[in-house]
C-alpha cells in the first residue's frame, strides 16, 4: 500500500494527461518513503463512460481520486499526503478547470489489518 485510483469522465480524456497526473502522483507518494514503501505503490485510473453530473443540463465533468492505505498512519502524516496530492491533482487539472466546468474529489479509505491480504516481491528491490 498505498494505491490509488483516478476516475474520471471520459469527456475530458483528451485533455487530462492522464498518464502524466499518474506520476506525479506516484512521485508524491515516492517522497514519503518514511510512511510508504515504494514498492507497494500503485496508480491507475479508470476513465468512466457512464455516469451522470448534476442535472445532466450540461457537460459537466469530475475527477475523483481514491486512496487506499493499510492501518497504522499518524494522522499528521494522512493529512500532509492527503493535501500534498490533492494539490498535486488541482495544480494538473488548473487550466481544465478554468476553461470548464469539472468536479474535483478526493478520499482517504484505510484498511484495517483484518481481512488484508498482500504478497509482494517488488520490496526487495527497494532494500
Amino acid at each position: 500500500m498505498p494505491h490509488i485510483i483516478i476516475e474520471y469522465t471520459d469527456n475530458i480524456k483528451d485533455e487530462i494527461q492522464i498518464d502524466d497526473l499518474l506520476k506525479k502522483i506516484n512521485d508524491v507518494l515516492i517522497s514519503y518513503p518514511s510512511i510508504f514503501p515504494i514498492g507497494g505503490i500503485r496508480s491507475r485510473a479508470i476513465e468512466l463512460k457512464h455516469y451522470r453530473v448534476a442535472d445532466g443540463s450540461e457537460d459537466d465533468a469530475f475527477v475523483h481520486a481514491i486512496l487506499k492505505i493499510g492501518a497504522g498512519r499518524h494522522e499528521s502524516d494522512k493529512t500532509k499526503v492527503c493535501d500534498k496530492l490533492f494539490e498535486t491533482m488541482e495544480s494538473h487539472l488548473a487550466s481544465l478547470f478554468s476553461k470548464r466546468y469539472l468536479a474535483l474529489s478526493m478520499e482517504l479509505s484505510e484498511f484495517s489489518d483484518f481481512g488484508t491480504y498482500k504478497k509482494n516481491n517488488i520490496h526487495n528491490r527497494y532494500k
